[in-house]
């Protein structure tokens, strides 16, 4: 691992000094690093990515790492992000060759997507769009059936969004492509969008059943957007632009007066974090329209609500990991997913890491572009760490406070990514993760979504700004007592029969994989009704409204009135599949 002997910690009297960081010296490994970068990430992207053979083309891999983790996979919201990625990389000076690749690649990705779309998953089939929530597939484009965190909501508006994008970039040259090729699949996540994004599923990093803050945030962008994509091409916006202000009114929910909350409502009732997460200030940088401004209720990078949320979450990293230590406290730190990690025993994650100086960065951008910035209340810590005799108020360019802010903020954000230089190895490559207590690359090996964070935030710093998604079109949310709620959940109810030998003070609970199975928790089990006996055989049964067309593990368990004891039935878990909307199916087991 290379470790640069410009970035040392000075400790002097115990007290740390900030880590210089030479501007030439980062200029050099931005330059080195963005084509390593690049690279990589084409090596990652069938079907002519060489570390990714039997990938199909178009499809894009999370990382090569085939162990200790396999991410041999295509999760749509990594690809998503990717393609974006990509596809702004058109506007930064590269070569035709890389950027007729770029373009290709979008191609054949739009085209794998439109297979992915209709390929039947666990979490449900195109019929009625919940497929569209599968989280990953095999990179030959077929279905992955193992246990994951499903559904996860972020994938379809983060597709919709790229290939929004894609149609952009193509023009008016290849309208009818765009109209009966790239809109069909595009429509389809914004269906489902439209109809699901106020329903829980898992967050972006797979683990929590909640409302995900990155989750409405993109749906909302994807929306906005979409409506007016829809109207580009003469199709109807179906309602897009009215769940967009109910996603944007919700969103707002988050907010507790002094940060974002990065998930809430969650589907189990033990979950306990903070709430402070990397994944809001992804959200911030994913959803960044400089025609906006500084506006809050999008949490644009440089709104008060954004910048008070960038210093709680780095804050919270300050003094988890080893190799903060020394570091002052107006300085970069490493930063991870969030403070209460325990993947590989919780590290830095490089994207993470990059993701904070990137919203540093399209917060300079338009400040420049409105030649003034403004300090709140609710923005004034933020500000005081950096220039500590910053004050409420607005500060045009002209001004000296607003000339010492933003040399204040680059050097702040240029720390970010010389410590991403710091803990890289000599030959570029990004894994996913990097330990907290000396640096070393860990978990997945070339992570392709590394790559494309390291692309898009120094893109950002060299001043690239990206289309405006229309994020200020929608006038200011109603709070959030006041909110639609949106579309109903579509449900199919289940009738449970089961036949047991039940012996005096016993009864049977159930249990599974979906919230209104209790999430596989014993204690929350839910109580089957005794029904009448034949012989040695009880019937007991349970009818449940369960989201529609799910697949679902489920498995009954034995317990004793008086005790807390209980008893599983054997191996393997049952399972079955939801009915459609508004249907209901029976279904009859006995006790194993």
């Amino acid at each position: 691992m290379r470790l640069n002997p410009l970035v040392a910690v000075a400790v002097l009297a115990g007290t740390a000094a900030a880590r210089p960081a030479s501007s030439d010296r980062l200029d050099k490994f931005i330059n080195g690093e963005r084509d390593i970068a690049l690279e990589n990430i084409f090596r990652n992207i069938g079907d002519e990515g060489t570390e990714v053979p039997g990938a199909a083309p178009g499809v894009i891999v999370a990382s090569p790492s085939k162990d200790d983790p396999d991410y041999v996979f295509t999760w749509t919201r990594d690809a998503a992000l990717t393609v974006k990625a990509l596809l702004e990389q058109l506007h930064v000076k590269g070569s035709k060759e890389d950027n007729d690749r770029i373009l290709q690649i979008a191609r054949e990705y739009a085209e794998a997507q439109a297979i992915l779309q209709n390929v039947e998953n666990p979490s449900g089939d195109i019929s009625d769009l919940q497929g569209l929530g599968e989280p990953k597939f095999e990179v030959n484009l077929t279905a992955f059936t193992g246990s994951w965190g499903r559904p996860q909501r972020d994938g379809p508006p983060l597709r919709a969004t790229a290939l929004i994008q894609y149609a952009h970039t193509l023009g008016k040259r290849d309208s009818d492509y765009i109209k009966h090729t790239l809109w069909p699949v595009i429509k389809n996540d914004l269906d489902y969008t439209a109809r699901y994004w106020n329903q829980t599923g898992f967050d972006l990093w797979e683990e929590v059943s909640a409302s995900s803050f990155f989750t409405f945030a993109a749906s909302h962008r994807a929306l906005v957007e979409g409506a007016a994509f829809a109207h580009s091409v003469q199709a109807n916006s179906s309602g897009f632009m009215e769940q967009a202000a109910n996603a944007l009114c919700f969103l707002q929910s988050f907010w507790n007066g002094e940060r974002i909350i990065a998930n809430i409502n969650p589907d189990s009732p033990t979950f306990s974090r903070g709430g402070l997460d990397i994944q809001t200030i992804i959200a911030s940088v994913h959803n960044f329209d400089i025609e906006a401004g500084c506006d809050s209720k999008t949490f644009q990078p440089c709104s008060d609500h954004a910048l008070a949320n960038h210093k709680a979450v780095v804050d919270s990293f300050r003094d988890i990991y080893t190799i903060n230590e020394g570091i002052a406290s107006d300085s970069a730190v490493n930063l991870g997913r969030y403070e209460e990690d325990v993947y590989y025993n919780g590290n830095p994650w490089y994207l993470a890491t990059l993701a904070a100086a990137e919203q540093l960065y399209q917060a300079l951008l338009t400040w420049e572009k409105q030649q003034s910035l403004e300090i709140t209340s609710t923005s004034l810590a933020f500000f005081q760490h950096l220039y500590p005799s910053a004050a409420v108020g607005s500060f045009k360019k002209s001004s000296k406070e607003y000339k010492s802010i933003t040399k204040a903020v680059r050097t702040y954000a240029d720390g970010f990514v010389a410590l991403v230089e710091e803990y890289t190895p000599a030959d570029g490559a990004l894994a996913e993760q990097y330990l907290k207590n000396n640096g070393t690359p860990i978990s997945a090996g070339d992570l392709t979504w590394s790559y494309a964070a390291f692309l898009t935030a120094t893109a950002a710093r060299d001043g690239a700004v990206p289309s405006s998604w229309g994020a200020a079109v929608l006038a200011a949310p109603g709070s959030p007592g006041t909110c639609s709620p949106g579309p109903p959940a579509p449900t199919g109810n289940v009738t449970f029969n089961l036949q047991d030998n039940t012996q005096a003070g016993e009864f049977l609970t159930l249990v599974g994989s979906l919230g209104a199975l209790a999430q596989w928790t014993p204690e929350r089990a839910l109580n089957l009704t005794r029904g009448e006996s034949s012989g040695d055989l009880t019937q007991w049964s349970i009818t449940v409204a369960l989201p529609a067309n799910r697949a679902f593990g489920y498995k009954y368990i034995r317990k004793f009135a008086g005790n807390d004891s209980y008893v599983w039935a054997s191996d393997p878990n049952y399972s079955s599949r939801s009915p459609t909307d508004g249907q209901t199916v029976t279904i009859d087991d006995t006790w194993r």
